[in-house]
């Protein structure tokens, strides 16, 4: 089959179509002819070469599909040839030709698109656990979302709202638009704005009940101070860097704050599979009423994979990136 594969680790230009041998369908894996995948930033922290795929997954990027099923497993019971499927992996997105367990595969809404399906698995799953796995969001709390324009941030912004919750984001000014569209109440311009100050005014003083973080050590200190009593901070990513100084922590114990890190790509698959049925049954009818809807920046052939991984690399996007199988 046809895949884009890594020469060596490196910049956009270490990518290249080449021939890859195609996965075979265990017992309980389908084999799916991929027609679109999506970038996400662990592809481009892997083609550097500091994100390596789990032990025993594709060495080929891509965290998410969406094609044909054209061959099951013995075991298999709930797909046949040419249902319409979409789904999370752990790698080997950017191909041809992928496998994903039959248990971790969601059928695609007749009113989606292949590049629309794509751009949910990832975003939608990491949200989801963020913010109901982990931080056990309630109804009429207030969420602060990093970020709030990324792939992430946009399916954030929108479970969030349709929990009932009320949702503030950080973003860059010419995104503030799109974030308030998906239902963010108020949105602040990081590079020019204290993000702190105006959120305490906006929650007069009272802060936030939870924080979905990206950036890690700058905004740390910041977050602590956001959060209201018995608060969570969610960190999924470390953009920011890993190193901060004079950290004042007693809000930790004064406020009982939770701070929880968490991934996704290396959880075990009886934990996606379980993640993957609770979010169908939370959200795959609001995506087939369009009361969900998946953001997307820009489609591009998946030739032009190297010009998309500098697209994401400049943080220009506004939701998802898409690669067009062809």
């Amino acid at each position: 089959m046809k895949a884009i594969l890594l020469k060596e680790p490196g910049g956009p230009e270490m990518l290249t179509l080449g021939e890859h041998r195609p996965p075979q369908p265990a017992g309980n894996e389908i084999l799916v002819k991929v027609h679109a995948t999506a970038l996400n930033r662990a592809d481009i922290l892997q083609r550097e070469g500091k994100y390596p795929p789990p032990a025993g997954e594709s060495e080929i990027l891509g965290l998410e599909m969406a094609g044909e099923v054209v061959e099951s497993g013995l075991e298999v019971e709930k797909w046949k040839p040419g249902n319409r499927v979409c789904g999370l992996l752990a790698g080997g997105g950017y191909a041809e030709y992928a496998v994903i367990h039959e248990d971790m595969a969601l059928p695609i809404p007749d009113n989606l698109s292949f590049e629309e399906a794509t751009a949910i698995p990832e975003v939608f799953l990491t949200a989801f656990q963020a913010l109901h796995s982990l931080a056990h969001l309630q109804a009429r709390e207030k969420v602060l979302i990093h970020s709030g324009a990324s792939g992430v941030g946009t399916a954030a912004i929108q479970i969030a709202k349709m929990s009932d919750a009320t949702v503030f984001v950080t973003a860059s000014a010419s995104k503030h638009d799109l974030c308030r569209e998906l239902g963010a109440s108020f949105a602040v311009d990081y590079h020019t704005r204290d993000f702190e100050k105006e959120i305490l005014q906006q929650t007069y003083s009272q802060g936030v009940n939870v924080i979905l973080d990206f950036v890690g050590a700058p905004y740390l200190q910041k977050n602590l101070n956001l959060l209201s009593m018995d608060g969570r901070l969610v960190m999924l990513s470390m953009m920011g860097g890993i190193h901060t100084d004079d950290l004042q922590i007693s809000n930790i114990l004064r406020k009982r704050l939770q701070i929880i890190g968490s991934t996704l790509r290396n959880r075990s698959l009886e934990y996606k599979i379980a993640l993957t049925r609770d979010f169908r049954l939370f959200a795959w009818d609001a995506f087939a009423i369009g009361k969900l809807k998946p953001v997307i920046d820009t489609i591009f052939d998946w030739q032009e994979v190297a010009e998309a991984h500098r697209y994401m690399e400049s943080n220009q996007s506004k939701g998802k990136i898409i690669l067009k199988v062809n």
